[in-house]
């Protein structure tokens, strides 16, 4: 390895692991071999990198944009040199997942076994969470966002539609009538997602028939951040919810969430997507999870699909690359 490349692996390895001494054990150096590398650097592009006292090491602006472009070109040369020695464009290495919880939970934690013995040298990562991670800052290889797509610094590939429907338990509905266009939602109690700004409110944007859109405003008693807990709520009766159909398509053919306003969608923008940072060439490891969880979902996702036909894919795992 050239010196400059020896100097920014240190210098990535110092941010991360927080310190000199911590940062040479992992890499078998000595903190003064650690130190004068990194003072070397600063020299080598005349600005200073970290703040560094007995007790405590803090990335300066120019540090910190460093040490992103670091990061990236760490990542390209290994991955580089994981396929030349491999002889092939094999995924390796760790793939760091960001999920939205229940989505996450229900329909792709269950495909990494299969995408797990098709990849055996991938190590997997995953993390479920409905906080909108950084997916740059946070060091992930790409995240699953069920949303309407605004930061134009990542990439994206759409994985599947994200159809929603509005429905009620058939107690609720019992006990407080049929709602049968969005207008109607107003006279009732909406379970609210509420991602952190203590409203009880949220808006609809609607399609119609013959093309009608527009959207209307519904209030309720009841919010959470939380679409698992949103179902449940629904379920119990307390209220009326907007619910993607991958995450109650079993109630709704069972009939314990009955569809409401007939005729009309709603929030037809959103879908389910995975974003994952720009590169010149896509990491093999990243590649190889998004068209698998493309291949996965298909162009119709089955939980969209009649419910003949509504089953999980049962994708067979190919077997694993040979080495020579």
């Amino acid at each position: 390895m050239s010196d400059s490349l020896q100097q920014m692996s240190i210098f990535a390895k110092v941010v991360v692991s927080g310190s000199l001494s911590a940062a040479g054990r992992e890499l078998g150096l000595s903190p003064a071999v650690v130190s004068r590398s990194l003072s070397a650097l600063e020299a080598r592009l005349g600005t200073r990198l970290i703040h560094r006292t007995t007790r405590s090491l803090h990335l300066t602006d120019e540090g910190a944009a460093y040490y992103e472009s670091c990061t990236r070109i760490l990542d390209e040369i290994e991955e580089a040199e994981a396929m030349a020695a491999a002889g092939r464009d094999e995924p390796r290495g760790v793939l760091k997942v960001a999920l939205p919880a229940s989505f996450g939970h229900q329909h792709i934690a269950p495909l990494v076994p299969q995408f797990a013995a098709r990849y055996p040298k991938l190590r997997i990562a995953l993390s479920l969470s409905d906080r909108r991670v950084n997916v740059i800052d946070e060091g992930f290889d790409l995240a699953v966002r069920i949303a309407e797509l605004e930061d134009s610094s990542l990439a994206a590939r759409k994985l599947a539609p994200n159809r929603r429907v509005v429905c009620a338990s058939p107690d609720y509905l019992r006990r407080h009538g049929t709602p049968r266009t969005p207008q109607e939602l107003t006279k009732h109690s909406f379970l609210v997602a509420n991602w952190g700004d203590g409203s009880f409110a949220m808006t609809l944007e609607y399609r119609g028939p013959v093309g009608k859109q527009g959207e209307v405003r519904v209030t309720g008693k009841y919010a959470c951040d939380n679409w698992e807990v949103l179902r449940e709520w629904a379920l119990a009766g307390l209220g009326v919810a907007l619910k993607s159909t991958w995450d109650v398509r079993p109630q709704l053919e069972d009939g314990s969430l009955v569809p409401l306003c007939p005729g009309y969608t709603f929030d037809t923008d959103v879908a389910i997507y995975a974003v994952y940072p720009h590169r010149r060439h896509l990491p093999a490891k990243t590649r190889a999870f998004v068209d698998f969880l493309v291949e996965s979902f298909g162009p119709e996702p089955y939980w969209d699909l009649p419910p003949a036909k509504h089953l999980k894919p049962r994708i067979k795992a190919r077997a694993a690359p040979q080495t020579g």
